[in-house]
């Protein structure tokens, strides 16, 4: 695989730091291991759900935590095996798990929910208010007070 060298994108970018680190760790040899599975899909225009495959696990097992664009599911399985109990296979999966997933600026978690051993985590990309485009109206004739008009109201600066 080729490696690929950000460092000319770090030293000729302002404030896109975060973006360059993305890059740089996707570009990296280190893969995350596929347990448990997981979908994340588009519900809708600003929404989204990532499904994880959990089996066996109960709620109180599963722990979701959202931090400075991070969210992180972990899974702790207590031991509740009986010492008499042996296995011809064993094709189901008890053991811990914790995956991480790099949120976009502005997605928050809005529900999580336990079903069917599948977990349903939503999640939702709410821009605020003052970071939406807004319309400024241009003046004619002569000196003027700037008009901005932010959601259909016109306001006098």
């Amino acid at each position: 695989m080729r490696t690929f060298d950000f460092s000319p994108l770090y030293r000729s970018t302002v404030g896109f730091d975060r973006l360059a680190s993305l890059l740089d760790a996707a570009s990296s040899d280190t893969t995350q291991p596929g347990y448990p599975p997981y979908n994340i899909e588009r519900t809708g225009d600003t929404s989204y759900r990532i499904t994880m495959a959990v089996a066996g696990f109960s709620e109180e097992e599963i722990s979701i935590e959202a931090h400075q664009n991070k969210l992180t599911i972990t899974g702790k399985q207590g031991s509740d095996e009986d010492e008499n109990t042996r296995y011809l296979h064993r094709g189901i999966a008890t053991r811990s798990f914790q995956r991480q997933f790099d949120l976009a600026d502005h997605v928050e978690v809005k529900a999580a929910a336990l079903e069917n051993g599948l977990l349903h985590v939503d999640l939702v990309r709410e821009i605020p208010e003052t970071m939406k485009p807004r319309q400024i109206s241009i003046a004619s004739g002569g000196p003027a007070q700037p008009k901005i008009e932010s959601s259909g109201t016109t306001q006098a600066a």
